[in-house]
């Protein structure tokens, strides 16, 4: 098992997909919220304190996914990130020092406990959360239904989800099959995501939609604007 400061440094390595801040187009506003971290403290509370620095980005539900050593468990609730705390107990429910979190405002389906991030595969090895909007994910979808694909949600970000299943089984591989999806999807967007098969990594990657890239010496982060790891 890698160290803390190995798994940092493996956390570093795997996010070259990312760059460094971008301002959205909109000026910020209904724009979602993104936080990832991986280190060596708690990583619940650590999302729900960056989530609650994004609130001034408009969202109607929000979420929260951490490994705890043997899986990753997940809470998500529609309205004020209040509830989220208030359900995690301050992220207390959610132990482990890799997670994501997210702040949704509803584009592709309604404000819902379902519809909420973060979105994951059918037994939940690959979770992800998002930002932005994919312009095809009708179509994939229903191509990934035609491949036996299920579907719980109303989202584009769960065709993510499985489409990085479908490739994954295929090349075992997270950084290929998150390649191949990059290139099958059209639109904006920023990734987080948690492979249950790699524990001590993050991935991400980005396209018209901002995302950051910070460092501490507790650990690294994952964000969609500055405020968030501060």
């Amino acid at each position: 098992e890698p160290s803390a400061a190995g798994r940092v440094k493996k956390f570093v390595h795997e996010i070259n997909y990312c760059i460094i801040r971008q301002e959205p187009k909109n000026g910020g506003k209904h724009m979602c919220g993104i936080v990832g971290y991986i280190g060596d403290e708690q990583a619940a509370p650590i999302l729900l304190n960056g989530l609650s620095k994004l609130e001034y980005r408009g969202y109607d539900s929000a979420g929260i996914a951490v490994y705890n050593g043997t899986e990753i468990k997940m809470d998500k609730v529609t309205g004020r990130l209040q509830r989220l705390k208030d359900l995690t107990k301050e992220g207390s429910t959610l132990p482990g020092t890799v997670g994501i979190g997210h702040t949704r405002w509803a584009t592709n389906g309604s404000p819902s406990d379902t519809n909420a991030h973060p979105h994951f595969n059918k037994d939940r090895s690959i979770i992800v959360v998002h930002n932005g909007i994919i312009e095809n994910y009708s179509k994939l979808k229903q191509r990934l239904i035609g491949k036996g694909y299920e579907f719980v949600s109303e989202t584009d970000t769960e065709v993510l989800a499985h489409l990085l299943d479908y490739y994954y089984k295929r090349s075992h591989n997270p950084l290929e099959a998150l390649t191949r999806v990059m290139q099958k999807v059209e639109g904006s967007y920023a990734l987080g995501i948690l492979f249950n098969d790699y524990p001590g990594q993050v991935f991400s990657a980005r396209k018209d939609s901002p995302l950051i890239v910070g460092h501490s010496e507790s650990g690294n982060f994952i964000a969609s604007d500055v405020p968030a790891i501060l």
